[in-house]
C-alpha cells in the first residue's frame, strides 16, 4: 500500500485536532514542522535550513546525525536492540564504567552509576537514594532552578506554575537565591559584596528559629541541596568563582549532601566533562542525561559516592524502570563517551565559546537592549532588556524568537531560519547551546541573523 505524503497544512490540521496541547509545542504561536536535520541545521518541509543555536536543549552536543553515534545505533539494532532491564548487556557495563572512571578522575571519589530513561526519572531516583540514606524528606534548591516536572522533581523546581494545578506539595524545597550577579537578589555588586549571598545562607543555621537546624544537637532537617552549577532554564547564569566553595563549606558543617544536576551542562557543554569541575568542589551525587546519547535514545542516570550507592546501601529493587539502561541508549551513550575522549575537543569548545561571546559582546555594544552577555564553554547567554539596559524586555525577546522561526533570513543569497531558546527568570534571556562542531562561518551566520533581528525590532 502506497503511503500518502501529507502536506504541512494537512499535518497541522491533524495536530490541532488530535494532539494534546499539554506539552510545550504550543508555546509557539506558529508551531513548526521539521523534516530533516544535519550538523547544526534543521530543515522545514520546504527544505529551508534553520541554524540551531539550542540543539534540543543541549541534548545534541555532537551535531545532528553524528555519523559515529548513528552507526553505533544502527549496528546495535541488528545485534541486540531490545533487552529487559533486569538482564545485563556489555554496553551498559562499559558505559557505567566509563562514566564512573571519568567522574573519579574529575572529583577523586569512588562511586557507581545507576541508569534510568528521562531526566526527571533520574532526579526521582536520586531523591530516593538520599531519602533512603538519611530518612529525611526536605531539600534545599535554588530559585530559578529546574529539575523536571514529575511530582518529586517539581518539589525541587522553583516555578510554582508547574505545581499549581496538582494540589499541595508537602515536601516542597526551601528555595535559596542563586548568585545571579546581573540582578542580585540582595541589590549588591560583586566587586564589593564579599559573597553576601553565602553569608545569608549561612545565617539560616545561626538559630533554631530560622527553622532549619536544631542548634542544641547541630542536626539539620534538610537532607540535601540540589544545584545546577550553571543554571539552565534559569538563563544559563554562571555563578562567581568562589560561590560554591562557600556554600559547600556550610553544607559540610551540617551533614547536608550536595546533589549536582548536570542534565544540561554535563558532557563538556561548559568546556569540562562536568560543569562543577570549574568551581573547585565535589558532589555527593551527580545526575545526568540529555547529551549522553546525543539525543538518539532516552537515557539518564546518576552517579553517587560508594557510601550512598553500594549494594548494601542501595540494594536490588531500590528503583526500577522498564526501559532503563536500554541497549540502544547505552550503545549511543558509550559511543558519545568515546568521542568525548578526543583530547582536542575541550580546546575546540572553549575557543568557539570565546569567539561566540566576543560576537555577542559586539552585538551588545551595538544594541542598548542587550543588557548582559556571558558564557562558559559553549553555554552562552544574552539577556534582552529595555533601552535602560536592565529592565527585562520579554516582548522583544518573544518577537526575535518567533521571527527566527518564521525564517526568511538571508545569508549569501539563500534563505534561512534561526532556532533559539528562551529562558531566564523573566523569560527575557536567549540561552544558546550550539553544536560542539559549530564552524567559524556558522558563528558569523549567527551574528548576521541576530544583528538583523535586533535591528528589525529595535529601530
Amino acid at each position: 500500500m502506497k503511503t500518502e505524503i501529507k502536506s504541512e497544512k494537512q499535518l497541522l490540521a491533524e495536530e490541532s485536532r488530535y494532539c494534546s496541547y499539554g506539552d510545550t509545542a504550543h508555546y509557539l504561536k506558529n508551531p513548526r514542522i521539521f523534516s530533516e536535520c544535519d550538523g547544526s541545521f534543521l530543515y522545514d518541509y520546504d527544505g529551508m535550513p534553520y541554524l540551531d543555536l539550542q540543539m534540543w536543549y543541549s541534548a545534541v552536543n555532537l551535531g545532528y546525525k553524528n555519523k559515529r553515534v548513528n552507526d553505533a545505533v544502527k549496528n546495535q539494532i541488528d545485534h541486540l536492540p531490545q533487552l529487559a532491564s533486569q538482564y545485563l548487556h556489555r554496553e551498559k557495563i562499559e558505559l557505567a564504567a566509563g562514566i564512573s572512571k571519568q567522574t573519579q578522575k574529575s572529583f577523586q571519589a569512588d562511586g557507581r552509576v545507576h541508569f534510568n530513561v528521562g531526566g526527571s526519572q533520574a532526579i526521582e531516583d536520586s531523591i530516593k537514594l538520599i531519602r533512603k540514606k538519611t530518612g529525611k524528606t526536605l531539600f534545599f534548591a535554588f530559585q530559578g532552578g529546574y529539575h523536571g516536572r514529575t511530582l518529586g522533581a517539581s518539589e525541587i523546581t522553583s516555578s510554582y506554575r508547574y505545581r499549581k494545578p496538582y494540589g499541595h506539595f508537602s515536601n516542597r524545597a526551601q528555595f535559596i537565591p542563586y548568585p545571579y550577579c546581573f540582578r542580585c537578589h540582595y541589590g549588591k555588586h560583586f566587586d564589593s559584596c564579599k559573597y553576601y549571598c553565602v553569608t545569608q545562607f549561612e545565617r539560616l543555621f545561626e538559630t533554631e528559629y530560622n527553622s532549619v537546624v536544631d542548634t542544641k544537637t547541630g542536626e539539620c532537617e534538610f537532607a540535601a541541596f540540589y544545584i545546577e552549577p550553571v543554571q539552565g532554564t534559569g538563563g544559563y547564569i554562571v555563578p562567581p568563582p568562589d560561590y560554591f566553595r562557600g556554600l559547600k563549606k556550610v553544607l559540610d558543617n551540617f551533614g547536608i549532601y550536595l546533589v549536582d544536576d548536570e542534565m544540561q551542562m554535563g558532557f563538556y557543554r561548559t568546556g569540562r566533562f562536568w560543569a562543577l569541575e570549574h568551581f573547585g568542589i565535589k558532589p555527593d551525587v551527580l545526575v545526568f542525561g540529555k547529551a549522553l546519547t546525543n539525543g538518539m535514545n532516552p537515557l539518564s542516570g546518576f552517579w553517587a559516592k560508594e557510601e550512598l550507592v553500594s549494594p548494601a546501601a542501595f540494594p536490588p529493587g531500590s528503583t526500577h524502570s522498564t526501559f532503563s539502561s536500554n541497549p540502544l541508549g547505552t550503545t549511543a551513550g558509550l559511543e558519545v563517551v568515546k568521542i568525548l575522549q578526543d583530547k582536542t575537543l575541550a580546546d575546540r569548545i572553549n575557543n568557539s565559546g570565546k569567539k561566540f561571546v566576543n560576537m555577542l559582546k559586539k552585538l551588545q555594544n551595538k544594541y542598548v537592549e542587550i543588557g548582559d552577555v556571558s558564557g562558559l564553554g559553549l553555554a552562552l547567554r544574552l539577556e534582552v532588556c529595555e533601552k535602560d539596559g536592565i529592565t527585562p524586555n520579554r516582548r522583544l525577546t518573544d518577537e526575535i524568537f518567533q521571527a527566527g522561526l518564521d525564517g526568511g533570513l538571508e545569508y549569501k543569497g539563500k534563505k534561512y531560519g534561526l532556532v533559539l531558546d528562551v529562558g531566564g527568570y523573566f523569560k527575557n534571556a536567549f540561552t544558546l547551546a550550539p553544536s560542539f562542531y559549530i564552524t567559524d562561518e556558522e558563528i558569523g551566520m549567527a551574528y548576521k541573523f541576530l544583528d538583523e533581528l535586533f535591528s528589525r525590532f529595535t529601530s
